[in-house]
């Protein structure tokens, strides 16, 4: 970065915005973000219905060619531009803002049904020490339990249950509390914390899975690879969709925890360890999980196709099936249980704090009335919505879609944009090699531009076919219109309604970063944006070394633009 400041920019001041202590608070903290419950209850299955030993190269290939590149523009453009994803993606061009507060708005979304599963895996670990949930745990969990209606029947309501409301308060308060202490002591500790805890439980977990009966013929089910598989693309649009979503990315979070790093850091050996730490452990969990699906298999005299599955089945309902039967039961669901509260906890921790950095930067203020003005609304919005007899269908609709629609899409039109659109992908390329161990290149540059938005606009595209023929889980079509595309919906539109709003005097957007240095420049198109050369030029707090000269006539026409409308015109 220039050590030349431009006119005024000794007198600006600098964002009050955090900062990680170093390289490893950062990787914990990452790492914390991406490992979590679909790590565990979905990569498992998705492997095993996917081709199972020989779905791991279609896997890998995902990773390598989609999910670390993607990754790895997360990083560039918040390490870049030192702000949360609405300003740094305002501070690249100020038509990409609404990237940003899209980004944001799917945070919130997810945030508000996350905690809900938070709640329960709180709840279920107390319950595996006197296995509550007695011989038939799925009566027990949709009756019981959550006292949920049936999918067909699903409408919206407020009855609620107390033995979900009060663990889901308990979840907020925690969250809350944890982000008030910032980004060191808050997010990085007790992600350091959390994650070794986290890795030795369920290597814990799969050494007694390992023991159990039969637990050969479910890494058998889980590994035996159908090499004809590979010739199927749902196959690897399964493993895309998987990188995709386990590794955070395009959710704003690697955005904004790379915005909290200091500037020589590398960024790429970073997301490398990043995103084969994250995998490994989804391999890991997928040996723990189908090592004790082959043991239910075999107590329960049935085949491992007809007891194997995901999500929340898998958790709360085959789990405790498998620890009413194992000798060691009451052990394997302390493990179990507490894993998913660690992993859920480090992703709610991120997911939150996306939020929290936006409004940050868009008011201007301070950590603690930062995060009470952004976790108080939500967790109020979560009570009111999820711990109710209907909060079940609420959340299986907002997860499928917000996830197949919201952030597919958002990706999508991201990758297109800085690609195709301002072509900032070479800038984004040499902040990335500045001080990394590992240099990218056009290699990378065709990944991002070429392969993802292909792989996302497929996803894309078969996602919204199946579900306007097929509809969703046999839920009636009103609800499906209101939660589910009403919601991907309100998301766009909220974007570009965040972004109408001005940036405010103690906003961030006329702030030094966090370490008093300049920001880098915008992505400036010398025929499109030429007007825009003169403001940009004057604005104290933007460092100048690597902005085209001014012809006659941008001089000329900043020039005649009063000083005071500069930062004006840049909103």
């Amino acid at each position: 970065m220039s050590t030349v400041s431009p006119k005024g920019a000794e007198g600006s001041r600098k964002a009050n915005r955090g900062a990680f202590s170093g390289r490893n608070a950062f990787i914990f903290a990452a790492i914390g973000s991406a490992v979590g419950l679909g790590n565990i209850w979905r990569f498992p299955y998705v492997a095993y219905s996917n081709g199972g030993g020989s779905f791991i190269l279609p896997y890998i290939i995902a990773l390598v060619t989609a999910g670390i590149p993607l990754l790895f523009l997360d990083y560039a453009i918040g390490h870049r531009y030192r702000g949360s994803a609405p300003l740094s993606f305002r501070r690249l061009h100020r038509m990409t803002e609404p990237l940003g507060w899209w980004q944001v708005m799917i945070c919130f979304i997810i945030g508000i049904y996350y905690a809900l599963i938070l709640a329960w895996a709180i709840r279920y670990f107390l319950f595996s020490f006197t296995k509550e949930w007695g011989d038939d745990p799925a009566t027990f969990f949709t009756e019981t339990f959550t006292h949920s209606v049936p999918a067909e029947e699903a409408t919206f309501g407020l009855d609620f249950v107390p033995g979900v409301a009060i663990p889901l308060i308990l979840v907020w308060v925690g969250v809350i509390g944890v982000l008030i202490m910032g980004v060191q002591k808050g997010i990085a500790r007790f992600s350091g914390i959390f994650m070794p805890i986290l890795v030795v439980m369920f290597v814990i977990l799969v050494i007694v899975a390992l023991t159990l009966p039969g637990s050969g013929a479910g890494l058998d089910a889980l590994f035996t690879p159908d090499w004809g598989a590979l010739t199927d693309s749902s196959v690897w649009v399964a493993a895309y969709g998987q990188i995709f979503f386990s590794l955070s990315v395009a959710f704003g979070i690697m955005l904004t925890y790379s915005s909290y790093l200091k500037k020589d850091e590398d960024l790429t050996g970073s997301g490398l360890l990043v995103g084969f730490s994250n995998s490994s452990f989804e391999i890991l969990a997928g040996i723990g999980v189908f090592a004790a699906l082959g043991f239910m298999a075999q107590s329960t005299g049935q085949p491992i196709d007809e007891v194997a599955g995901g999500g929340i089945g898998l958790a709360f309902i085959a789990f405790p099936t498998i620890i009413n039967q194992a000798p060691v039961g009451a052990l394997i669901g302390v493990l179990f249980f507490g894993s998913l509260v660690f992993a859920g906890f480090t992703s709610m921790i991120s997911i939150t704090e996306v939020i929290i950095a936006a409004i940050q930067d868009k008011l201007g203020l301070n950590r603690v009335p930062a995060t009470l003005v952004v976790g108080v609304p939500m967790a109020v919005v979560s009570l009111l919505l999820f711990p109710t007899t209907t909060g079940m269908n609420l959340l299986d609709i907002t997860d499928a879609f917000v996830n197949n629609f919201g952030i597919v899409a958002v990706a999508l039109v991201a990758t297109v944009t800085l690609s195709a659109g301002f072509g900032a992908l070479p800038t984004l390329r040499n902040h990335l090699n500045r001080s990394s161990s590992f240099k990218v290149g056009r290699i990378w540059q065709m990944f991002v531009g070429g392969v993802a938005p292909i792989v996302l606009g497929y996803i894309l595209i078969n996602e919204i076919q199946r579900t306007v023929a097929e509809g969703y889980g046999g839920m009636p079509g009103w609800f499906v219109n209101v939660f589910g595309w009403g919601m991907v919906i309100a998301l766009v539109v909220m974007a570009f309604l965040l972004t109408s709003i001005p940036w405010g005097e103690r906003s961030n957007v006329h702030a030094l970063d966090s370490d008093g240095d300049l920001i880098p420049p915008p992505i400036l198109d010398r025929l499109v944006d030429q007007g825009r050369f003169g403001q940009v030029k004057a604005d104290p707090t933007i460092a100048g070394y690597i902005l085209p000269d001014l012809d006659e006539r941008a001089v000329a026409a900043s020039s005649s633009t009063p000083a005071s409308t500069d930062k004006e015109e840049l909103r």
